[in-house]
């Protein structure tokens, strides 16, 4: 389960900082243009995609970096936690632009955060 654990919040943490990079440092009008399921990101202000961008970085590091280095371990189902609030906020975003095929994508996201969530709790 340890194993199931450790490979779940890499690959999460590796999307989610790819992901929040990008949202932070790259223009939205690129970002709706390098991805056809990121138009999403021209509903928002500049400053609202940038904190997602941010709010996913920190979540990225909360998953691996505490548990790795043995200090405070009570963060990583936390910023699981939080990861999963911002996957519940995309589900939302999603069917709201009737994309039903994505919101089933970041479901599944927010379920390996729920899984790690619990699992490190």
């Amino acid at each position: 389960m340890d194993t199931a654990l450790w490979i779940v919040a890499w690959l999460l943490a590796i999307m989610y900082l790819v992901s929040g990079v990008g949202k932070l440092f790259l223009p939205r009008e690129k970002i709706a243009g390098v991805a056809s399921g990121a138009g999403w990101v021209l509903d928002f202000s500049p400053g609202v995609v940038k904190a997602i961008g941010a709010v996913e970085i920190a979540g990225a590091v909360g998953l691996v970096l505490p548990a790795l280095l043995d200090i405070a371990p009570v963060l990583v189902p936390l910023a699981a936690l939080g990861l999963a609030l911002v996957m519940a906020g995309a589900v939302v975003v999603r069917i709201r632009r009737h994309e039903p095929l994505v919101a089933v994508l970041d479901l599944g996201y927010l379920a390996l955060c729920v899984f790690v969530a619990i699992g490190r709790a």
